[in-house]
């Protein structure tokens, strides 16, 4: 499936994307067990298929499986909903795939080009920090540019979703408690996060985090190694590189991690940017109003975001 989150006469619910078309999950759940003849059907619903995908990642692998059950569902019976179920894609918002998890851990220094162009060795751990769920836009939004700095950044980074909870994981059993995979912008004022040691304060700005354009579940996309990732500003190529070559894969990564702290459903782990970032070009390139920020990652889609300056400060810099 293609998990996202949509947005249609100002609610935001779960849904996937199937052929320009987006399902309501819940909603599909719900018809698939009145047509059953289930009483409670609702209250079943709202508890095996949420109405967010937040919520719906605590389930795990049952609630992923039936709601793909309730698609497929619906997309055969598209007269039985008792509310409206299906959508045309362009009717609605899409929105990120998850809207406020409980961790969003980043991965630096994970690429093997983008360590040499910072000057720095390979580490021998992840290098990690966080952003928070205030980052986080969908694919249709712009990315705010606020007046604190004028060093704008873009960070492609290969993203993936826990499904289940996990701790002490094994590299063997990783992927077997990944959700699945999406794309994320980890925006970065570049001046803000070299102010002192710790690079929180330039990764936590509101609207840092563009993520989409859904989210792939890990039934469709078995392995995560070997997917082509390029971003482009402006339809320049600025970075350009394979999951191959990540330091730490993502199997790597989910036993790293879950020694350290239990992963629940629903954190979310960017693992990492490539070479090419606009703070290592010759001379510095950094986004401006209007640049149009496009990331591709083979069988994840491509996630497009326009800068647009916001007209407040949020912080006091």
């Amino acid at each position: 499936m293609k998990l996202i989150n949509y947005t249609h006469n100002g609610l935001t619910r779960a849904g996937a994307i199937v052929d320009e078309q987006v399902v309501d999950l819940n909603l599909a759940y719900q018809a698939q067990l009145q047509t059953a003849g289930e009483y409670r059907y609702k209250e079943i619903a709202h508890a095996y298929v949420p109405s967010t995908t937040d919520e719906l990642y605590q389930g795990g692998e049952k609630s992923l499986q039936l709601a793909q059950e309730a698609v497929d569902f619906i997309l055969a019976n598209p007269s039985v909903s008792v509310q409206k179920a299906v959508y045309p894609l362009e009717e609605v918002k899409v929105e990120a795939p998850v809207i406020n998890p409980g961790k969003i851990i980043c991965v630096g220094h994970n690429y093997r080009e983008h360590i040499l162009e910072m000057g720095r060795e390979l580490p021998t751990h992840p290098v990690i920090f966080a952003k928070f769920a205030n980052t986080i836009l969908g694919p249709e939004d712009d990315i705010p540019f606020y007046p604190i700095s004028e060093q704008l950044d873009y960070e492609a980074e290969f993203t993936f979703v826990i499904g289940k909870q996990a701790r002490n994981v094994s590299e063997e059993d990783a992927l077997d408690y990944v959700a699945g995979y999406t794309i994320t912008n980890d925006v970065t004022y570049r001046d803000i996060q070299r102010r002192t040691l710790q690079w929180l304060q330039g990764k936590t700005v509101d609207g840092s985090a563009p993520m989409g354009p859904y989210l792939v579940t890990s039934d469709e996309l078995k392995d995560p190694s070997g997917l082509d990732v390029v971003l482009t500003v402006n339809g320049e190529v600025r970075q350009k590189t394979n999951t191959a070559n990540l330091v730490f894969s993502v199997q790597k990564l989910v036993a790293f991690l879950s020694n350290l702290m239990t992963l629940e459903p629903g954190d979310v782990v960017l693992t990492g940017t490539p070479g090419g970032v606009g703070v290592a070009m010759k001379p510095q390139q950094f986004l401006k109003d209007g640049d149009v920020v496009r990331i591709e990652i083979d069988k994840v889609g491509a996630l497009e975001n326009k800068v647009a300056t916001a007209a407040t400060t949020l912080v006091n810099a």
